[in-house]
């Protein structure tokens, strides 16, 4: 199946792996193209007999319990991005000579003839806010968009729905990109490369490759990271169109073709005439909110990607000052006693929670969770200096104060046992009890939450809460 020719879907055999937020809009679409849509889902619990219900309802079957047997007859598979590479499915499927297809792969090949353009972007962290800074600097130059793939709009909707767009801001992750072969964006960004999610791809090798997959056939431009090596390695090795350009973004002053701030300003040494004697200002970094180190290279790539597309500088700056960022991203809290209390319940690993510990200078971190294989060390010593104590949370904490006993030992820390719901505010209570004036109490956990809540926002949220409870107290 090369890349247009599945133009007629009367019929076909699809088989759709897995319910949930991709599977559901995946069958029903597919359905509504007439094919024979088949769901297989290895869960069997009343969510999924519910989910499955609607969709027999409309006549497509669902298979619950059996997530390994590939249907009989089946021409694709369409998968859900949660799902392994190595999964019995897949084994299955490649010696049927049967093609998988992600969600995002099926949105790629389902847009018309005259589709808007996608600007993508992937990276182990800051994807989100990159993916939102952008949508709003396109907004700012008057262009018809959306955030959409990985957050906000699916992206099947966004391809197949009534809205015109002129450019789509596209969020991917690392699991999509896998799935999608034949996805070619005008331009790219990697962010960065962290070791995350290799118990998925099985390797840190593979789940660069995969990230590199964004850059294949970009037109414009391959945006990269000057700090992070192995983002501007993967822009080599692309295979991209005729004429696409590597940008750099960097914190530090800029070189041709890169993106870079200089005394306070944002400026563009990329998109410009004479590149090696001009620069364009896009904006100050007050305008970046928060203007936290990271957070400033997260509006670079955008602004790169932006500009790549050929939005006016005053757009950038528009867009940036425009930009709200989400809940439990370096969320200040409020302030109690003269100490900032600053919620980052997103930063669910370690390359994550680095970026928000070099935004302050005293920080008192509240940290733990679950740590799905990482390692410490590296965070704790780069944080080391700026540590006036910790708390520690969660079913791995232990790892984490392995990590600081060997490169901070003389930062006092609190070990809390408690897993109740009552534990955040315990924690909250003994970081203010070590934090002194002008202290950040800093929740960054570098682990993800489901030891001890649903997801990172309910954590947050627990944070908040005890934060408020304490300035109540004062209040």
């Amino acid at each position: 199946m090369g890349s247009q020719e599945v133009t007629d879907w009367q019929g076909k055999n699809v088989t759709v792996a897995g319910l949930g937020v991709s599977g559901i809009p995946a069958a029903k679409v597919l359905h509504g193209l007439g094919a024979v849509v088949t769901v297989v889902n290895d869960g069997d619990d009343e969510r999924a007999r519910a989910q499955a219900a609607e969709l027999e309802a409309l006549g497509i079957t669902v298979r619950l319990g059996d997530g390994a047997t590939l249907p009989e007859g089946t021409e694709l598979i369409v998968t859900a991005p949660g799902w392994k590479p190595d999964k019995p499915l897949f084994a299955a499927a490649a010696e049927a000579g049967v093609p998988v297809w992600g969600d995002v792969e099926l949105a790629w090949r389902l847009r018309g003839p005259d589709a808007a353009p996608w600007l993508a972007v992937t990276g182990t962290n800051g994807k989100t806010t990159t993916v939102q800074m952008l949508a709003s600097i396109l907004k700012a130059a008057g262009l018809r968009t959306a955030a959409v793939g990985n957050i906000g709009v699916s992206l099947l909707d966004a391809v197949l729905g009534e809205e015109k767009y002129d450019v789509l801001a596209v969020e991917l992750s690392s699991y999509q990109l896998h799935w999608a072969p034949s996805l070619r964006a005008h331009s790219a960004a990697v962010l960065n490369l962290a070791p995350d999610h290799l118990d998925w791809h099985g390797s840190m090798e593979a789940y660069a490759a995969d990230k590199g997959r964004i850059y294949e056939g970009n037109r414009v431009a391959c945006v990269y990271n000057v700090a992070d090596k192995a983002t501007e390695d993967l822009v080599r090795e692309a295979d991209v169109e005729e004429g696409c350009r590597a940008i750099g973004f960097t914190l530090g002053t800029p070189g041709p073709s890169q993106l870079g701030v200089v005394e306070g300003i944002l400026v563009d040494r990329a998109f410009v005439e004479n590149r090696q004697k001009n620069a364009q200002e896009l904006a100050e970094v007050s305008d970046v909110n928060p203007p936290a180190p990271h957070n400033i290279a997260n509006a670079l790539a955008a602004a790169a990607l932006a500009r790549a597309f050929g939005v006016p500088a005053q757009a950038v700056r528009d867009g940036l000052r425009a930009f709200e960022p989400d809940a439990h991203r370096i969320a200040h809290v409020t302030d109690v006693d003269g100490v900032a209390y600053v919620d980052d319940s997103k930063a669910t690993n370690t390359h994550a929670a680095e970026a928000s510990l070099a935004a302050y200078e005293s920080i008192v971190w509240i940290a733990g969770g679950l740590a799905k294989g990482a390692t410490f060390d590296e965070l704790v010593a780069k944080s080391a200096q700026r540590l006036r104590g910790v708390v520690l949370i969660g079913a791995d904490r232990a790892l984490i104060r392995e990590a600081l006993a060997r490169h901070a030992p003389e930062v006092p820390v609190v070990d809390l046992e408690r897993t109740d719901t009552g534990a955040m505010l315990a924690a909250v209570r003994e970081a203010r009890g070590l934090a002194r004036t002008g202290d950040t109490v800093l929740l960054a956990p570098a682990c993800a939450s489901m030891d001890m809540f649903a997801n990172y926002n309910k954590r947050g949220d627990a944070f908040a809460e005890a934060v408020r409870e304490l300035d109540a107290v004062d209040g």
